[in-house]
């Protein structure tokens, strides 16, 4: 006998974010689109096909950004359940090499750099929040 769930299965989405270290403080963006309209988040998007973690969050900074950064090293693995699908975060410390890091049309509606204290006083998206805790339990 074969039993069928009701539940559908959740899509996955893998995907990429950086923690952009400037002096004392670290980059963050404010969505400007989707269900997370107004929160804040650590800047990154989709692994394609093809791509390594690093490889993904280099080019997606590039383009949303027109900025290019260095990869210091692998932070943490974050992975949270949202309504719709189950997102699957690799974070990665990283500094600006090449860039200004300025706002592109659609992409956000709102970018600053925060000090470490302040991070939390932001409303973030989900998963983002357990990035700020991490931080703040390793800086």
């Amino acid at each position: 006998m074969i039993l069928e769930s009701k539940t559908p299965t959740k899509k996955k989405l893998r995907v990429v974010a950086a923690i952009i270290h400037k002096d004392d403080t670290i980059f963050c963006a404010q969505r400007d689109y989707g269900f997370l309209k107004g929160k804040w988040e650590f800047p990154g998007g989709k692994i394609e096909v093809g791509e390594t973690p690093e490889s993904a969050l280099i080019r997606e900074i590039k383009e949303e950004l027109d900025t290019i950064i260095t990869i210091d090293g692998f932070f943490a693995n974050v992975v949270y359940e949202y309504p719709e699908f189950i997102l699957d975060m690799d974070v990665f410390d990283a500094k600006v090499k090449e860039g200004r890091l300025e706002i592109e049309k659609g992409i956000h509606s709102a970018e600053t750099w925060l000090s470490i204290a302040a991070l939390q006083e932001e409303d973030w998206c989900p998963a983002d929040a357990k990035i700020v805790a991490k931080i703040k339990e390793r800086y």
